[in-house]
């Protein structure tokens, strides 16, 4: 076990990873195999439908692989103290009333316009129905409980931190932006990726989580790391897309959502690069204070 904690505690980062990517993509095997997903394994049935595949086939996987290897990590390399700052940052909810703003009306608004850059969408414009309004906020939080709860305390709340320190915001965000774009790369066997089944899907879904990292850790950074309002971007993103999406673009294919976020996220990442001098909200170091004694000395 001394053996174990101090691997891990020497390569935190690498560990996080490994058991992330490890432990989320062996529990989705059975759900890959089945009817649900390469249909290899008949004798594999998950009931419920669509929704009994993503509660019991995929939300699983998703939960213990992050928020697992997250905890696990910490508790081997940090011990309580470790385990307390990082629930300190999943409860971190004291933000300005600007931020939750932003986040709820700015975000989806920006996800929407976005498409008009698309040719097919022009003319074919609706407005979302009174029903779709409606059941934003319950699928909202259901959001929030199942996959923003399940991928945010390891991806922004573990990860972000090390990386940003060690390579950067810009560059640190990059490499677990592609990370987190490549963790969901199984489910495209599955009926999560959605009908089309073509190699360029995956590419463009990594490709795109690198912007939307950033737009993420501008938020972390600027909200003294508040990583529910991470939670409820997160949210809210997959909430725009799964709910709305449809209902306002009815000539768009599931995969013009994937070009409509690179879209959005690219331009708001750019601006947000730009403005911030390539810092995202990141606080310099301070210098360390001088003793009294010192000063006195010289």
């Amino acid at each position: 076990m001394d053996g174990l904690r101090a691997l891990v505690r020497r390569f935190p980062v690498l560990s996080f990873f490994t058991l992330a990517f490890g432990i989320s993509w062996f529990m989705w095997t059975p759900y890959i195999l089945s009817d649900h997903g390469l249909g290899l394994e008949p004798d594999i049935r998950i009931p419920g439908g669509q929704l009994g595949s993503q509660l019991i086939g995929m939300l699983p996987g998703a939960y213990l692989g992050p928020l697992g290897a997250a905890f696990i990590v910490t508790a081997l390399a940090e011990g309580r103290a470790g385990l307390r700052h990082w629930a300190h940052r999943l409860t971190h909810w004291r933000v300005g009333w600007r931020w939750f703003f932003a986040v709820l009306l700015i975000v989806p608004a920006a996800i929407l316009v976005a498409p008009l850059a698309l040719p097919k969408t022009w003319g074919h414009v609706t407005t979302p129905s009174l029903i779709i309004l409606a059941l934003y906020v319950p699928l909202l939080i259901m959001q929030i409980i199942t996959t923003a709860a399940a991928e945010e305390p390891g991806w922004r709340d573990f990860a972000l931190p090390r990386m940003q320190k060690r390579f950067g915001p810009v560059l640190g965000t990059t490499f677990l932006g592609l990370l987190w774009g490549a963790w969901h790369l199984p489910l495209f066997l599955t009926e999560w990726g959605g009908p089309e089944k073509t190699w360029w899907l995956p590419v463009i879904f990594i490709v795109g989580c690198v912007p939307l990292s950033l737009v993420m850790t501008w938020v972390f950074n600027r909200t003294n790391q508040s990583v529910p309002l991470v939670m409820l971007l997160h949210a809210g993103i997959n909430t725009t897309y799964s709910l709305v999406w449809a209902e306002v673009y009815p000539t768009l294919e599931s995969s013009d959502t994937m070009w409509g976020q690179l879209i959005a996220s690219t331009a708001v990442a750019v601006i947000l690069i730009i403005a911030t001098r390539g810092r995202l909200g990141l606080q310099a170091p301070q210098p360390a204070a001088v003793p009294e004694t010192a000063r006195a000395a010289a």
